[in-house]
């Protein structure tokens, strides 16, 4: 499987963001979005999610447009931005079972397991901190079962024992076939990842 954007360009409140820029993912591979700030990171990966639509150029799915085949476009993608939606009188569990319910899947124990998340099973959305609230999204990747994960600075809120459960649970997408697009400020792990600098529309390949 590939995922890929040929020639896209971007604008936003009359503003360029981005032009002519190329992106291609394939089966098991990451790829690490840099650059400054408001060089563009976010929105690419709101486009890549169908949030937001390029001035110009297409994204494609093993070669097809996906605009001829949406809905498998959005079936493949789970997208994580900054935003945590987490619902403040629901608990962990229960936020966890609605997607799960959304989506068909069988593995919300797992998910509650990779992001150690069992002890705070039962505890209401809005007595959990930050980091529990990332860590409640995260899960999320593991219930979607999605192919194709865009994640727009996952690390945030998390301390160094969560953002090493998130690159373990990268790794292991990885592995079994899934494919991470990812911004972030602080270095995450992403082996044999390749980058894409915004700001220069250039892609170099690099060991991470």
């Amino acid at each position: 499987m590939s995922f890929s954007g040929h020639a896209l360009t971007c604008q936003r409140g009359g503003r360029l963001v981005f032009s002519n820029l190329d992106f291609a993912v394939g089966t098991g591979e990451a790829l690490l979005l840099t650059g400054a700030n408001g060089s563009g990171k976010s929105s690419l990966l709101r486009i890549m999610a169908g949030l937001l639509t390029p001035a110009e150029g297409a994204l494609q799915i093993d070669g097809t447009a996906v605009t001829e085949d949406p809905d498998n476009w959005r079936a493949s993608l789970a997208f994580v931005g900054h935003h945590d939606p987490v619902k403040p009188v629901m608990t962990v569990r229960e936020n966890l079972e609605f997607w799960a319910r959304l989506t068909g899947s069988d593995q919300l124990d797992d998910a509650l397991d990779a992001f150690d998340l069992n002890d705070l099973a039962d505890t209401p959305g809005r007595f959990l901190s930050a980091g529990q609230r990332r860590r409640t999204n995260l899960a999320r990747l593991l219930i979607s079962r999605a192919r194709i994960w865009l994640l727009d600075e996952p690390s945030t809120a998390l301390d160094s024992h969560a953002t090493a459960r998130l690159e373990s649970v990268m790794a292991k997408h990885r592995d079994t076939g899934g494919m991470i697009v990812a911004s972030s400020h602080i270095p995450l792990r992403l082996e044999q990842s390749a980058s894409l600098t915004l700001g220069q529309n250039r892609q170099t390949e690099s060991a991470r």
